[in-house]
């Protein structure tokens, strides 16, 4: 029996499969481990910051909103977002970029991709059953996500499965969930960004995008700087992202599910059915960029992440020079897997506290 297809005691179980699954998602350690990750701001900053639990959370509820208006599984999509950062490491995407140095250095080509270990904790990482490995989810939750993110073209998907074909898009569920994550992660980087005083609106209506924006609040009769315009602006943000994307999508939806049934069977090469208007994909691109040069390296940030990089570096290089630093369920694992492997595994799953706490023990230092 293929690995992907252990649906074990099907007829009994009332749920849909993809609701299944989706219920193995939220009630796995590691999905509860994202309350303490950072998504961009540290956790310990405050309790009003998103978090990877957050984010996930959110990401989850305006996928189902896109797939419900695009006539997709709505329930698809939703596990796909619940599980997509599973993989993530503490300290946000600087926590992985250094993991995924270290291995490298250490001689491991496929170094760290918190996709690729998204799919590994649902199908090798976490523990739920006596005779195999995972949780045991579908083809498609699985697909979606290792393919979410476009282009394809990522190394550790050479050496999975065929099924795993680089060169089909994964299901329009899939790309929904990938735009659903740009759509939230936007709009709350802003409203975390603002809160905390990083950025400014002067900043963001240099940009189209903020510009419409501000036009529809205004429109609602909530003028800049009452105490309620950054929520009507977050939430104009998300509005006007969300209409756009449908009223684009809804032909290209439309004609991939009368001609493609099947999941994955859309090449690669060929445009994605689902987006953005040009329009608004061009001014989002630039908001982005200015969102990375005004926010993401602000000092206050690139302290922060500085911070946590060291973390992960000190507690990778602690580990692999005394392994028994290591708890003995990771050690019994070397029998298994290789030593690297096996770190870059328990560190990728510690939250930000748990690994500042360890290294504090380790070290006897306070990052």
């Amino acid at each position: 029996m293929h690995p992907y297809e252990r649906f074990h005691a099907f007829e009994d179980d009332f749920r849909h499969p993809y609701a299944r699954d989706r219920d193995r998602v939220i009630h796995c350690s590691s999905f509860r481990r994202l309350e303490y990750k950072t998504q961009v701001f540290l956790n310990h900053e405050g309790d009003y910051f998103r978090t990877r639990l957050t984010h996930s959370l959110e990401v989850s509820q305006i996928a189902r909103t896109l797939s419900r208006q695009l006539g997709l599984n709505e329930t698809l999509a939703e596990v796909i977002a619940l599980s997509h950062d599973l993989g993530h490491t503490p300290f946000g995407h600087v926590g992985g970029d250094e993991l995924d140095r270290l291995l490298k250095a250490d001689g491991h080509p496929l170094g760290f991709e918190h996709n690729f270990q998204s799919f590994r904790v649902l199908t090798k990482l976490e523990k739920r059953y006596k005779d195999f490995d995972g949780l045991n989810l579908t083809f498609a939750t699985l697909e979606g996500v290792l393919k979410h993110s476009y282009p394809y073209q990522k190394p550790f998907l050479k050496a999975l499965d065929a099924r795993f074909a680089l060169d089909k898009h994964p299901s329009l569920e899939a790309m929904v969930v990938d735009h659903a994550d740009e759509i939230a992660y936007t709009s709350h980087d802003i409203d975390d960004g603002i809160k905390y005083g990083l950025i400014a609106f002067d900043d963001l209506f240099q940009e189209p995008l903020c510009q419409r924006v501000d036009k529809m609040v205004r429109q609602e009769g909530v003028a800049q700087g009452e105490p309620l315009y950054r929520h009507r602006f977050v939430a104009g943000m998300i509005k006007l992202l969300v209409e756009d994307f449908i009223a684009y999508s809804k032909a290209g939806a439309a004609q991939y599910r009368k001609e493609q049934p099947i999941a994955a069977t859309l090449d690669a090469d060929l445009p994605l059915p689902v987006g953005f208007s040009k329009e608004t994909a061009t001014q989002l691109k630039r908001l982005k960029k200015r969102l990375f040069q005004t926010l993401y390296t602000h000092e206050k940030i690139a302290r922060k992440m500085y911070a946590g990089k060291q973390c992960m570096k000190g507690l990778y290089r602690a580990f692999n020079d005394d392994h028994d630093l290591l708890p003995a369920h990771q050690k019994a694992l070397f029998e298994v897997r290789s030593p690297h492997r096996v770190i870059a595994d328990y560190l990728a799953a510690m939250t930000d506290r748990y690994a500042m706490k360890t290294y504090h023990e380790i070290y006897g230092l306070s990052l």
